[in-house]
């Protein structure tokens, strides 16, 4: 199941370049992800990780950091920098209750034993790697130097489930796949942290871990984790065709802090000292920048701060 989320972006540049502004479009648009009674992904779930081709090790320690900051006490929330762990807890107000993420295996393919130029079915083939089994999710993660059917063109990652058709059954297994659009697209799947392909070219953010590439593939971890909690076999919460569905973050493509517009992020915290931008901390002191959550008490995108 393909996210669409970055052909949200792109749309509304294009919306900003012709002078269509912000508020016109959420006039235009109320923002209600129905839900469609199936299952969705609750208590605790393993997160498996494959990491296809080559990631340093303070890539990898930026990412197992933010999924094991998702559920963790330790990163306190403040006046100044909401935690990780806070703008997770949205999922709680979905149906279900609370979903424990916690990391499990990984495995590291730095081979490329499937080449630098992945097909839709590779993905699936290699989040079997791990045999997650019963309430898992196995991330794929590819390289830089990966591309990926779809990759920059229409999608930045995308979630499913292993199955050859949606599954249905409670401990389901699912996956998810985000790509390193650093050196292939990082205007596409890496904004704010680089210039846009499309509409205003305002001036980009400075990512919070000193890897435009990495802090954007945060962005977009963040985003599919959600969405596959929130909608794992297609039948959960959406908004639009279940083809290409607009999810709990997906819909909210593009907003990262207060008064946010097409090609503005919003208001965000700034590092004094290293001129950063980010929304959220986590632990090990890592700052990120998160994207906003559909809410659905008040049917709103909200924004950590």
């Amino acid at each position: 199941m393909a996210s669409n989320y970055r052909f949200t972006i792109f749309l509304t540049l294009l919306f900003a370049t012709a002078g269509f502004s912000a508020a016109a479009l959420v006039e235009e648009q109320p923002l209600v992800l129905k839900y469609h009674n199936g299952v969705l992904l609750k208590g605790n779930i393993t997160v498996n990780l494959v990491w296809y081709g080559k990631f340093t090790p303070i890539q990898r320690s930026v990412i197992v950091d933010f999924i094991r900051s998702l559920n963790s006490k330790d990163a306190v929330s403040s006046a100044a920098a909401p935690s990780v762990a806070s703008w997770w807890k949205t999922t709680e107000k979905y149906k279900g209750g609370s979903s424990t993420l916690v990391v499990g295996k990984q495995l590291l393919l730095e081979n490329y034993p499937l080449g630098k130029s992945l097909k839709n079915p590779y993905l699936r083939a290699l989040s079997t790697k791990l045999n997650g089994g019963l309430r898992s999710i196995t991330v794929v993660l590819t390289a830089k130097d990966v591309t990926v059917e779809g990759f920059c063109m229409n999608r930045c990652g995308t979630h499913g489930s292993s199955g050859s058709k949606p599954r249905r059954a409670a401990n389901g297994a699912a996956y998810v796949w985000v790509g390193n659009s650093e050196t292939l697209c990082p205007g596409y799947c890496a904004w704010p942290f680089h210039q846009p392909i499309y509409g205003p070219q305002t001036p980009p953010l400075v990512s919070p871990n000193g890897d435009v590439g990495v802090d954007g593939m945060i962005i977009n971890l963040a985003t599919l984790l959600a969405n596959t909690v929130t909608n794992p076999f297609n039948n959960g919460y959406f908004q639009g065709p279940p083809t290409a569905p607009l999810e709990a973050v997906s819909a909210c493509t593009g907003i990262f802090g207060s008064g946010s517009y097409p090609g503005y992020a919003g208001r965000v915290i700034v590092d004094k000292t290293t001129g950063s931008s980010y929304n959220a901390r986590g632990l090990a002191g890592r700052k990120y920048l998160l994207p906003a959550m559909w809410d659905p008490q008040t049917s709103t995108c909200k924004t950590m701060v």
